[in-house]
C-alpha cells in the first residue's frame, strides 16, 4: 500500500447478501473492495490482487472458512496479510481454532459496522507499520554496510552471520534470540556514523579524547533502536557488547552476569570475527591466535570464562569437520540454523 492510497480489502462470503452488506460498510469509508464468491482459487486470487487486508466467512466454500483461513497464514504470499474471521458462531472452541490458525480478529455476524470499521482500521494500520519499520531497517542496514566498508578490507571472509547463527545453535539459544544477534550483526557499528574518518581509519593509537569518541558509538548505536519496543534486546546488545566481565568495560562497567547474556555471546564472537578479518590498520590473525587472545582475555578477567571455552570448543569442532576454504577459516555449515 502506497502512501496516500486507498486499502484494499478481499471480502471473502459465498453469501451474496452478506458480502454486499459488508462492502457497503467498507465502500462508505473510502476502502477499495474486491469480492470473492467462492468460485475459483482464493489463493491465487490473494496473491494476484495482494490486499491489505482479508475478511473471510467461516461457512464459505461448504464450512471450509477455517481451513482456508490457515492456507493463507501458511502461504508466504499471504501471511502477513491481517485476517478478520466473520462468523455466525459465538463458539469459544471456534475462536480459540481460528487464532490458533493465525485470525487476528473474530467477528460476529450480522457484523456491526463501528465495530467492522475499527478492527478493519487497527489491522491494516498494524501493517503499515509493521511495513514501514522494515523500510527504516533496510535502510539502517544500508547505513550500516557503508559504515563498516569504511575501514573493513573485503578479501571474501564474510563470516560474522554465520558465526552468529551457527554458535548461537550450538549453544541453545531461540531462533527469536538467534535473530537478535544476528541483527545485532549487520547493525552494531551504526553508532560508528558520528566519527570522522581521520579516527576511523588512523594507523596510530587513539587520544584519550579520541578514544572516548569512539566509545560513544554503543550509545548512539543504543538510541536509535530504543522506540523500536520489539527490539528491545538487541537494544541492550548494542549498549553492553563492550562490558568486561570483571567490570571494566563501557559504558555502564557492569560486572559477569549484570551483563546481558547475549551481548556476552555477541561480544566474543565480535572479537574473533575483528581478529581473524584484516582492517586498513591490522593485518589478520590465524585462527588459533584468535582464539588465544580470547582465552588470554579471559584469564585477565575480561570475558566469561565459561563462555569462552563454549566457543573455542564450537570452533574446534567445526575444524575437526573438515575446511574448504583456502585460508583456513574452519566451515560451520554443521551447525546452519534455517
Amino acid at each position: 500500500m502506497t502512501l496516500g492510497a486507498r486499502a484494499r480489502i478481499l471480502l471473502a462470503d459465498d453469501h451474496l447478501y452478506s458480502r454486499l452488506t459488508v462492502a457497503d460498510m467498507l465502500n462508505l469509508d473510502s476502502y477499495e473492495v474486491s469480492e470473492w464468491d467462492g468460485e475459483g482459487d482464493l489463493l491465487q486470487g490473494v496473491e494476484r490482487l495482494r490486499p491489505d487486508l482479508i475478511l473471510l466467512d467461516l461457512l464459505l466454500a461448504q464450512g471450509e472458512g477455517l481451513k482456508l483461513g490457515a492456507l493463507l497464514k501458511q502461504n508466504p504470499q499471504s501471511a502477513d496479510i491481517p485476517l478478520i474471521v466473520l462468523s455466525v458462531s459465538d463458539d469459544p472452541q471456534l475462536r480459540a481454532q481460528c487464532r490458533q490458525a493465525g485470525a487476528d480478529a473474530y467477528l460476529l455476524k450480522p457484523v456491526e459496522r463501528l465495530e467492522l470499521l475499527n478492527w478493519v482500521d487497527l489491522l491494516i494500520q498494524k501493517r503499515q507499520l509493521t511495513a514501514w519499520i522494515g523500510q527504516i531497517e533496510a535502510v539502517l542496514f544500508r547505513v550500516a554496510e557503508t559504515i563498516e566498508n569504511r575501514y573493513n578490507v573485503a578479501d571474501g571472509r564474510l563470516t560474522f552471520s554465520e558465526l552468529v547463527s551457527q554458535f548461537g545453535a550450538f549453544i541453545g539459544l531461540t531462533q527469536a534470540e538467534i535473530q537478535n544477534l544476528l541483527f545485532a550483526a549487520r547493525l552494531h557499528d551504526l553508532g560508528m556514523v558520528n566519527i570522522p574518518d581521520a579516527v576511523m581509519l588512523k594507523t596510530e593509537p587513539l587520544t584519550p579524547a579520541e578514544l572516548d569518541l569512539v566509545r560513544q558509538h554503543v550509545l548512539v548505536g543504543e538510541k536509535l533502536f530504543e522506540p523500536l519496543a520489539a527490539r528491545q534486546d538487541l537494544r541492550h546488545i548494542m549498549r553492553s557488547h563492550h562490558e568486561r566481565w570483571d567490570g571494566s568495560g563501557y559504558p555502564d562497567g557492569l560486572r559477569e552476569d549484570d551483563i546481558p547474556f547475549l551481548a556476552q555471546v555477541f561480544q566474543i564472537i565480535d572479537i574473533f570475527n575483528a581478529l581473524v578479518n584484516p582492517r586498513v590498520y591490522k593485518p589478520a590473525l590465524s585462527t588459533e591466535a584468535a582464539l588465544k587472545v580470547l582465552q588470554e582475555e579471559s584469564h585477565r578477567g575480561w570475558r566469561n570464562p565459561q563462555l569462552v571455552e563454549r566457543f573455542v570448543a564450537f570452533i574446534g569442532l567445526t575444524q575437526q569437520r573438515g575446511s574448504d576454504r583456502a585460508d583456513g577459516l574452519p566451515t560451520l555449515g554443521a551447525y546452519e540454523v534455517n
